[in-house]
């Protein structure tokens, strides 16, 4: 059967970040209708600490695709040629279970992660927000700036990392690639203050965003960490923002932005007050007054790869984009 391979390059050319934001926003809404299968994912700890090796299977009704990343993530590529996260999204059809695409998982995970946070954003976020502060400036940095301005009219942008040449790095390429004047702030704080949008996007395992630097009505997406003695918000920050997640199990399995001020006891299970795609679809109330401080957790779900995949596979598809190649899957008929 014919396999149609995609690069990285095919893929955010494929799907431009306002139309992936509506994907999102569609899958989401299915998920929360029960129209989805989309079980944890299976990690694997790799001996020595190098990184993890995970598997990512779901199904979606709404558009009708099933699919599987398979995915390693390695925080100590960060620096090197290399990507942190890498792998490959495998998209089959659905009549004959046939694999029929295999893609960069890199660029798709960049990219449909920053487009849910959109999705956030546009729901949770102050219709008058506008003052973003990115915390990290890798890829995800990179596509968050680039959904950030399609849900919100930025006002002023600003963005910390550890290493400062990076962050410089970084605010050359927004200027040259979008257009986009990015300050570069000396600390986490100085970014954050004033900010009524933040995104916290590193790969640090403890808060690198605290509460008293946060202004009430701010929007924050937590992305970065993704395992349960992991985070990037103290407690003080989950305790009094409305909480909501992409997936509760997820959350309630992965997300240590809000598994370690649960065990600190310093919030209830109910401070999670649900997902996005509740949100979505008014099953749930989101922010209530504009000075509200609100938090969508970021884990990351396959079903969102996946549906992202079938829009990706069906542009490739109109288009003759990709390479071709024959991998079986089809009996033979005797000769």
């Amino acid at each position: 059967m014919p396999i149609r391979l995609l690069t990285g390059d095919d893929v955010t050319r494929l799907l431009p970040m306002p139309r992936c934001i509506e994907v999102m926003a569609d899958v989401l809404g299915a998920l929360a209708r029960g129209e989805a299968i989309q079980p944890l994912r299976t990690v694997i700890r790799l001996p020595g600490g190098r990184g993890a090796f995970a598997a990512m299977p779901a199904q979606t009704s709404h558009p009708d695709a099933f699919g599987l990343k398979v995915i390693t993530v390695y925080p100590g590529n960060e620096g090197t040629p290399f990507d942190s996260h890498q792998g490959a999204v495998l998209l089959f059809e659905p009549t004959h279970g046939t694999l029929a695409a295999i893609m960069d998982a890199s660029a798709l995970t960049a990219l449909r992660t920053a487009a849910v946070s959109a999705v956030a954003t546009r729901v949770l976020a102050r219709p008058d927000a506008g003052d973003l502060a990115l915390l990290g400036t890798g890829a995800e940095a990179r596509t968050h700036l680039e959904a950030m301005r399609c849900v919100r009219p930025l006002r002023r942008v600003r963005a910390w990392s550890r290493s400062p040449a990076k962050v410089a790095a970084f605010c050359g390429w927004a200027k040259q690639h979008l257009d986009v004047d990015v300050e570069a702030a000396g600390s986490a704080r100085e970014a954050v203050t004033g900010a009524d949008l933040i995104c916290t996007l590193t790969s640090s395992r403890v808060p690198v965003l605290e509460s008293g630097w946060v202004g009430d009505g701010a929007h924050i997406n937590a992305v970065g960490a993704s395992q349960p003695d992991a985070r990037e918000l103290d407690s003080a920050t989950v305790a009094r923002a409305r909480c909501y997640a992409d997936r509760r199990e997820s959350a309630q399995h992965e997300a240590g932005d809000f598994l370690i001020p649960r065990r600190e006891g310093v919030v209830e299970e109910g401070h999670l007050l649900g997902e996005l795609g509740e949100v979505l679809l008014r099953r749930i109330t989101g922010r209530t007054h504009p000075d509200d401080v609100t938090v969508f957790k970021s884990l990351g779900l396959a079903v969102e790869d996946v549906a992202a995949a079938h829009a990706v596979h069906a542009e490739a598809e109109r288009l003759g984009v990709g390479t071709v190649v024959e991998l079986g899957g089809q009996r033979v008929p005797p000769t």
